[in-house]
C-alpha cells in the first residue's frame, strides 16, 4: 500500500510552481528595460508658463489717501451793529467779488450822530481858532508892557484846552464813522456767497449767537486736505520745492480728475495718530471742486528715472524674501531680488535685475531653479 505523504508532495510541489510564475513574470517588467536603454531615459518635465518683460522707465514716488476740499478763506458775515435790513444786494451762491455791498441796514440813527459830531468838531474847531488869536494878541501887549503876563499865560492855557477838546472830539466822530461803516456790510474777500441768512425787513441782531447775513467761501483757489504718516514728511518737505513733484485729486462719484501741487504742510505731527495734515492747492477755475467735498487724493513725490521694473504678478514671497523667475534659453532660473514700490502694475526692483531680462508672471508654483519652460503667452509688458 502506498503512503499517503508521499503523494502530496508533488502536489504541493505544483502549486508552488504556479503560484511563483506572475512574480517572475513582474520582476521581468519592472527591471531594467530589454534592449539594452538607460534607465533614466524619461524625458524631462516641461512647464508651461507666461512671460513678462524686465525694463526700465521713470517710476513716480507716491501714495494715495482720501483728503477733504477745503475753502482757502471762508468768512461768515455776522451783524457789528443791530438794525434794520434795508436791501440784500446779492443772490444766494452768487460770485461775490472783495468790496462788492452785498447788505444795507437803516443807518438813519447813525447818520444823525454822525453830523452832531461833525458839528461839535467845527464848532471846537472855532473855539481854537478865537482863542488862538487871543493868545497872539495878549503877546503883542505884553511885549509893550500893556498886558500882565499873566493874562498871556491865561490865553495859552485857553489854547491848550481848547486843543485837547478838539482832539477828543475828532476821535468821537472817527467812532461813530467806524460804526456806520457796519450799517454797510461789503465782501471782504472773493468767493461764492451761500444762502442769505437773513432777509429785509428782518432785523439783524449782534453776538455769537447771531444769524449770519451770509458765508463766502475763496473756491479758486482752493485747498485739499488729507492726513499722511508721518515716515512721509521728509519726502513731503522735499517736494515743496520739487517740480515734478504733483498732487491728483478724483471727485468721489464724479470721477473727474484735476491736478494741484502741495502748498501747506502743518508744523506739528499728531501724536494720537501718527499722522501729519498736508493740503494741496489747485487753481479750480473750473469750480470741480467744492468745498467739503470728499476725492481720492494721489500725491507724486518725486520721480525715480531709469529704474527697473517688473509686472507685479512676477515678484513672490519666499522664506528667504523676495524673489523672480527669469528666463535664459528656456530655462527657469531662481533670482532673488530686492523690490521699491509698485506703480500701475508695476514692481520696482531695487538690486537683482539689469532691467533686460523675461520673468515668468504665472505657473511659478511648479518651477524649480533649472526647469524647462515652455511660454504659453505674455502678460502686460512683455516685448
Amino acid at each position: 500500500m502506498i503512503p499517503v505523504r508521499s503523494v502530496k508532495f508533488p502536489v504541493f510541489l505544483s502549486l508552488l510552481t504556479l503560484l511563483s510564475s506572475p512574480l517572475a513574470v513582474f520582476a521581468q517588467q519592472s527591471g531594467a528595460p530589454q534592449g539594452g536603454a538607460p534607465a533614466g531615459g524619461t524625458a524631462q518635465r516641461v512647464v508651461p508658463v507666461l512671460l513678462g518683460a524686465a525694463k526700465r522707465e521713470a517710476v513716480p514716488v507716491q501714495f494715495e489717501t482720501i483728503g477733504t476740499v477745503q475753502p482757502v478763506a471762508s468768512v461768515t458775515l455776522r451783524p457789528r451793529v443791530e438794525g434794520q435790513i434795508l436791501e440784500i444786494l446779492f443772490a444766494d451762491g452768487a460770485l461775490v467779488k472783495a468790496g462788492d455791498v452785498l447788505v444795507r441796514l437803516d443807518s438813519r440813527g447813525i447818520d444823525a450822530q454822525v453830523r452832531q459830531a461833525e458839528a461839535t468838531v467845527q464848532r471846537t474847531t472855532a473855539q481854537l481858532e478865537q482863542a488862538q488869536r487871543d493868545v497872539s494878541r495878549n503877546e503883542a501887549l505884553a511885549a509893550n508892557e500893556f498886558a500882565s503876563k499873566v493874562n498871556l499865560e491865561n490865553a495859552k492855557t485857553q489854547v491848550a484846552a481848547i486843543t485837547a477838546q478838539l482832539t477828543s472830539d475828532r476821535a468821537a466822530l472817527d467812532n461813530l464813522r467806524v460804526t456806520q461803516s457796519y450799517y454797510t456790510i461789503s465782501a471782504p474777500i472773493s468767493g461764492r456767497a451761500g444762502v442769505a441768512g437773513l432777509k429785509p425787513g428782518n432785523i439783524a441782531k449782534t453776538g455769537d449767537g447771531s444769524v449770519p447775513f451770509t458765508i463766502i467761501n475763496q473756491i479758486s483757489p482752493i485747498y485739499v486736505a488729507f492726513s499722511t504718516p508721518q515716515r512721509f514728511l521728509p519726502d513731503l518737505k522735499a517736494a515743496l520745492g520739487n517740480v515734478s513733484s504733483s498732487v491728483e485729486a478724483t471727485i468721489q462719484g464724479v470721477g473727474e480728475k484735476v491736478k494741484g501741487k502741495i502748498a501747506v504742510i502743518d508744523n506739528a505731527v499728531d501724536t494720537t495718530s501718527g499722522t501729519v495734515m498736508v493740503r494741496a492747492i489747485f487753481d479750480n477755475e473750473k469750480e470741480a471742486l467744492w468745498p467739503g467735498a470728499l476725492c481720492n487724493v494721489r500725491v507724486t513725490l518725486n520721480v525715480i528715472d531709469n529704474a527697473v521694473t517688473v509686472p507685479r504678478e512676477a515678484v513672490q514671497t519666499g522664506p528667504r524674501g523676495s524673489y523672480v523667475y527669469i528666463v535664459d534659453k528656456d530655462v527657469a532660473k531662481f533670482k532673488p531680488v530686492k523690490t521699491g514700490r509698485t506703480v500701475n502694475n508695476r514692481t520696482e526692483i531695487t538690486d537683482g535685475l539689469s532691467g533686460d531680462e523675461q520673468v515668468v508672471t504665472d505657473g511659478q508654483i511648479q518651477l524649480t531653479d533649472g526647469v524647462k519652460i515652455e511660454p504659453k503667452g505674455s502678460s502686460t509688458g512683455a516685448p
